[in-house]
């Protein structure tokens, strides 16, 4: 049987920007009727080669096929007449209309008297039913609906155009396992369809479940394009990282210590904290070196703790301790007076500050503690600049790239290094390596584990519990805004342990309901 053309074929394409070249030489392709991950670490060129290919950046170098025809794409209405179409991690949808309306926006069918909203309606219904969506209503509001719905309702979109190559920018980052099953199935049912998928994501075990072929980029660069069956994957994570796997394996050896000596007290007590609506009264010790994860399923309460500790919101009851003295931490600048900073896992909202610099970034804190009549003079700027660009390995080493230029795993190691810059001696990591590759991810890592060494506190919290209990010599699980459980971490301790007490919690609140 004769071999399919490819559907997208990408000949050298090079882009550069001012002192950074983003693609060097690379070549990628796409068949028909298969689904292709683009993997590479956060900075690897992925997102690059997205926006080349869908019109967004042009490109220096390089040639564009599509069905064996050159094409030069300068929009991304160029690349959907060329039939691409491209769903984004964050949906780009218009919540205030309704499921039907967004499915066929900008694609309305229409009469004599303008939109004919009752076959536009009808046009929904039949697109969503050929994805396998029948059960969703057509008028029923976005709002109503998840954001694994709005995904699938973007990519219903997306198809209304027959769009032969659909590509999927992290489509599952924030849905549960169920949600991920039902868009897999989608994305299968477009597979057989003939539509090439183009699929992008950091869970590697969500890569090899759907995958029909890899490429993989390195430091903009062309690595290598791999069938699934292939590869496995501690050779896809090494041709990713381009090197050896002992320092990841490394952070495989949990921080246990529960020989550790308390007598001295903790850094941090708090007693009763809590804020209605948020957080219930909690009791928590944090002390010097240590590692305390945070976990819990989403809206367990994580955050809002994580918040409370650092003044980020202010508590409503108990009191909070610093060395032993009663302290009032009820603003961000009272934590970072008591040596407190903190993380947020919303990076692009709360985080980093797009239109600066690297520079101006990595020097806010501080230079926000120090108080803006008191600016930091050049050389103070360049010694934590060079500190931290070398120390946390910030890719492009260029301190005055804007920011918003950067992959997300550089920007995380970007505000990492914001906080550690004030020298905290409590630092609350909230989700901190959600998004990004697994070599920024190690890196990361590896910089909480030597943080502890160095005397610091730190606070960590992400969703992949694997994660916290590699990491934390004690876990503080929570669950619907209450502490349910604190686990001393130790060789025996696994990931199922902490979803266990979490389940027995659900049991037992059950078993007392009935019981009442």
């Amino acid at each position: 049987m004769d071999r399919p053309s490819p559907i997208v074929e990408m000949r050298g394409i090079t882009v550069e920007f001012p002192g950074v070249k983003a693609l060097d030489g690379v070549s990628f392709r796409l068949f028909p009727g298969e689904v292709h991950s683009l993997m590479g670490e956060n900075g690897a060129g992925k997102s690059t080669l997205i926006k080349a290919l869908t019109g967004v950046y042009a490109i220096d170098a390089g040639t564009i096929l599509i069905e064996g025809h050159e094409r030069r794409l300068h929009s991304t209405a160029d690349a959907e007449a060329a039939g691409i179409s491209t769903v984004y991690q964050e949906v780009n949808l218009c919540t205030n209309l309704s499921i039907g309306e967004n499915v066929m926006l900008g694609h309305e069918v229409r009469g004599r008297f303008g939109i004919d909203w009752r076959a536009t309606h009808q046009a929904a219904t039949e697109a969503l039913a050929r994805l396998g969506l029948a059960d969703l209503d057509p008028r029923r509001p976005l709002a109503s609906v998840s954001l694994a719905i709005q995904q699938l309702v973007a990519i219903s979109r997306a198809m209304v155009v027959n769009a032969r190559v659909l590509i999927l920018d992290e489509p599952t980052s924030s849905l549960d396992a169920e949600e991920v099953a039902r868009l897999f199935s989608v994305i299968r049912r477009l597979r057989e369809q003939g539509v090439a998928i183009l699929f992008v994501s950091h869970f590697l075990d969500q890569v090899f479940a759907i995958s029909d072929r890899i490429t993989v980029l390195r430091n903009g660069r062309f690595e290598g394009e791999y069938f699934r069956r292939d590869l496995d994957r501690a050779t896809l994570i090494a041709k990713m990282i381009g090197k050896d796997l002992d320092a990841l394996r490394a952070l495989g050896s949990n921080r246990h210590t529960a020989d550790r000596d308390r007598t001295a007290g903790p850094l941090l007590r708090a007693s009763g904290l809590g804020r209605k609506g948020s957080i219930e009264p909690t009791d928590i010790e944090l002390y010097q070196g240590e590692v305390v994860g945070f976990a819990g399923l989403l809206g367990s309460g994580r955050t809002e703790l994580a918040r409370l500790l650092y003044g980020a919101d202010r508590p409503d009851s108990g009191q909070v301790e610093v060395d032993g003295a009663v302290v009032h931490i009820n603003t961000p600048v009272d934590g970072l007076d008591h040596g407190i900073a903190y993380s947020t896992e919303n990076r692009r909202d709360e985080g980093i500050v797009g239109d600066l610099t690297v520079r101006e970034n990595l020097i806010l804190a501080v230079q926000a503690r120090r108080g803006w009549a008191r600016p930091l003079s050049r050389r103070e700027q360049d010694e934590i600049v060079r500190r931290y660009i070398a120390a946390l390995n910030i890719r492009p080493a260029d301190p005055e790239v804007l920011i918003k230029n950067l992959s997300g795993g550089n920007q995380q190691k970007v505000l990492l290094g914001r906080w550690l810059a004030v020298n905290p001696r409590l630092l609350l990591l909230d989700e901190p390596t959600r998004g990004i590759d697994v070599g920024a991810k190690a890196e990361i890592q590896a910089e909480v584990s030597r943080l502890a060494d160095t005397g610091v506190a730190v606070v960590f919290i992400s969703s992949e519990i694997e994660e916290v209990v590699r990491l934390s010599e004690r876990i503080v699980v929570l669950k619907d805004h209450h502490k349910i459980g604190e686990i001393v971490n130790g060789p025996d301790v696994t990931a199922d342990q902490v979803v266990e007490v979490i389940a027995k919690h659900e049991t037992q609140l059950a078993t007392e309901e009935v019981s009442a």
